[in-house]
């Protein structure tokens, strides 16, 4: 199985996915706000889109941000 492109990061509120966005522009890291795909959560209607390699490095500049995040997971 191939790894996916993409991966999301899933928040508590859209504030919290415009702050992430705007961390992680920041840094360098490619982003992009969009609508949850509803089979991964119906909590908040916004998450971040990042590239599958990135995660890794996103999970660490939204953790010294100290952004409450769900979770990052692939798409």
């Amino acid at each position: 199985m191939t790894q996916p492109e993409y991966a999301v990061i899933l928040v508590y509120a859209t504030s919290h996915a415009m702050r992430v966005e705007k961390l992680l522009r920041n840094e360098g890291i490619p982003c992009k706000m969009i609508p949850v795909p509803r089979h991964l959560s119906s909590d908040c209607g916004a998450c971040v889109r990042i590239r599958h390699q990135d995660m890794d490095a996103a999970r660490c500049v939204v953790e010294a941000g100290h952004v409450e995040i769900e979770r990052i997971c692939g798409v």
